[in-house]
C-alpha cells in the first residue's frame, strides 16, 4: 500500500475512491487526523492530511512521529510527501513541480527520532540520500508518462516556521546550497528512514522566496492560493500515474 501525506494545498485526494477512514492511536500520541483508505486505479492507497483536515496544525506542531508510525503500522510500503515550497533558484517558478533529492535541516526542538529514552540504545541511520532512490525514479517516470514537466533534483531547506523567512535568511540558504525552502520536510524523512519505509517528496513551488523576483518586497498569500489550486491538479495526476504504473505498491 502506498501512503500519501498531503500538505498545504492538498488536504484530500480527489481521485481516491474512498473505502473507509481510521483514527489510530500511537505510542507517540495522535496523528494529524484520521487516515483515509481507498483505491486509485484499483490499487490500495492511504492518505493523511499533515496539517489536519481543517488545516489547523502549524508545521512546528505537527506530530511527525505519530503520523509516520501510524502509516507504518497500517502497512505502508512507501510514502509520498506532498508540500508547497518557496523557490530560491530563479529557474524554479511558481507552479513548477519539483522532486527534491537532498535536504538541509534547519529545524529545532521537534521530536525527530524513535530511538530515545533510557530503554533505547544509541541508533544511527544512514541519511546520505534522504529520499528513496527507487521511489524518486518512479515519480520521475510517472511524470514523464503523464506529460508533466518536473525538476528532477533540488536541495530542500527545512526551516522551523510558522513564519516565512527573511530575505537575509534566504540569501544564507542559497549560500548553503539550497534550491527550495519549506517547513515540513524534516523530521518526516528521517523518521521514515528509521522505520525503513521508502520515502520521497513532491514539492510544488507556491512562490518565490523572500527577496526574490516578485517576492522582493513581500509575499502575496492570495497569489499563493491561486498557484496551489492549479498545481495540485498536476500532483494528483502524477500520483495516479505512479500508482497505476508502479510495482512498488503491495497489498
Amino acid at each position: 500500500m502506498l501512503a500519501v501525506i498531503g500538505g498545504s494545498g492538498l488536504s484530500q485526494l480527489a481521485n481516491l475512491d474512498v473505502s473507509h477512514r481510521e483514527v489510530l492511536r500511537t505510542p507517540y500520541g495522535e496523528p494529524s487526523g484520521a487516515i483515509t483508505f481507498g483505491q486509485i486505479c484499483g490499487r490500495p492507497v492511504a492518505f493523511l492530511a499533515r496539517h489536519g483536515y481543517g488545516h489547523t496544525i502549524p508545521p512546528h506542531e505537527v506530530n511527525y512521529r505519530a503520523n509516520i508510525w501510524a502509516l507504518w503500522k497500517r502497512g505502508a510500503v512507501g510514502i509520498i510527501s506532498v508540500a508547497s515550497v518557496g523557490s530560491i533558484r530563479a529557474d524554479l517558478r511558481p507552479g513548477d513541480v519539483v522532486i527534491p533529492h537532498q535536504i538541509i535541516d534547519y529545524t529545532w526542538g521537534r521530536k525527530s527520532t524513535y530511538h530515545e529514552g533510557q530503554q533505547c540504545t544509541v541508533t544511527h541511520i544512514d541519511f546520505t540520500e534522504p529520499y528513496d532512490r527507487k521511489l524518486r525514479e518512479q515519480l520521475l517516470a510517472a511524470a514523464s508518462a503523464a506529460g508533466i514537466a518536473v525538476s528532477s533534483s533540488a536541495v530542500y531547506a527545512a526551516t522551523q516556521g510558522p513564519r516565512l523567512e527573511t530575505a537575509a535568511e534566504i540569501n544564507r540558504l542559497e549560500r548553503d546550497g539550497a534550491d527550495v525552502v519549506g517547513m515540513t520536510g524534516m523530521p518526516e524523512a528521517a523518521l521514515a528512514r528509521e522505520l525503513a519505509i521508502p520515502y520521497a517528496a513532491i514539492s510544488v513551488v507556491a512562490n518565490y522566496a523572500a527577496g526574490r523576483a516578485d517576492s522582493r518586497d513581500g509575499i502575496s498569500f492570495e497569489a499563493i492560493q491561486g498557484v496551489l489550486h492549479e498545481s495540485m491538479g498536476h500532483v494528483r495526476t502524477l500520483i495516479e500515474k505512479m500508482v497505476g504504473c508502479s510495482d512498488q505498491n503491495g497489498t
